[in-house]
């Protein structure tokens, strides 16, 4: 099972590496559970994983075709792999196929793969059932799908059953998407999302000092990293070329990591 840890900045990418992360994710958690990062932050993140991982970006709710397809030419021109789209305040299916298709188209040229979000709390985000965001992705012809939540006040797993996240993981495989999970999981329920079938666990709050709005932790990626496992590549991407072997050297790491800074900031 894969490791994607979201960063807000280049620091916490360089961090997240050395911890072990497969997957480094731009977010800006003080933005929402899709909060996309200013565009020149992304630009210094991708310098700071400088192709040493697959690079993922929050795009955050889309709402406009054409904005969407602009930020995800912009993703796609920093080198961003998957871009992920969610849709709250969205209850129309086929306005959510639209949007997904037009991301996707965006993204087609440069290699980058749509990764679209289905909430559990999907009444409370007035969203599309997560049943209903598989359906669409499978459509538009999206890479994979990730299920998390949108307010993260309340963890995945407290909201659905491990019945049915293992029903809609099952069905996005048959649907040809590898499935994501994510929304306030930590490393207790790492087994439980392995043993459910998911290919990528998605973390943030669980991979930082001070919660999702604070620092990312080394010491915390890498004892995620060994919960999650054996990485493989997720089952919809193998043989594409997408995801690197685990083996991939790492570039040297230059720079001040985040414990320097924090700690910089702290005699400050």
């Amino acid at each position: 099972m894969q490791l994607l840890i979201s960063v807000a900045g280049p620091a916490e990418a360089r961090t997240a590496l050395r911890g072990g992360a497969d997957v480094i994710d731009a977010k800006d958690p003080r933005r929402g559970a899709l909060g996309p990062v200013p565009l020149q932050r992304l630009a210094a993140i991708r310098a700071a994983v400088a192709g040493a991982r697959p690079l993922s970006a929050a795009l955050g709710d889309a709402a406009s075709e054409e904005a969407l397809a602009r930020a995800v030419v912009a993703a796609a021109s920093l080198g961003v792999v998957f871009v992920k789209v969610g849709f709250a305040g969205l209850t129309s299916e086929a306005r959510a196929r639209r949007l997904a298709v037009a991301a996707q188209r965006a993204g087609a040229d440069a290699g980058t793969q749509v990764v679209l979000v289905a909430y559990a709390d999907w009444r409370r985000a007035v969203s599309l059932a997560p049943a209903r965001v598989l359906v669409v992705a499978a459509d538009a012809g999206a890479a994979g799908v990730l299920l998390d939540t949108a307010n993260k006040g309340a963890p995945l797993f407290t909201i659905e059953s491990p019945e049915s996240v293992a029903g809609w993981i099952a069905a996005a495989h048959a649907g040809g998407l590898f499935a994501a999970l994510a929304g306030g999981l930590s490393g207790p329920e790492f087994a439980r999302a392995r043993a459910l079938g998911a290919d990528v666990v998605g973390v943030r709050g669980a991979a930082c000092v001070g919660g999702r709005t604070g620092r990312v932790s080394h010491a915390r990626v890498a004892a995620l990293r060994v919960l999650a496992g054996a990485a493989s590549p997720p089952r919809a991407l193998a043989g594409r070329g997408v995801l690197p072997e685990r083996d991939v050297e790492l570039p040297e790491i230059v720079g001040r990591d985040d414990e320097m800074l924090h700690a910089a900031r702290e005699r400050a």
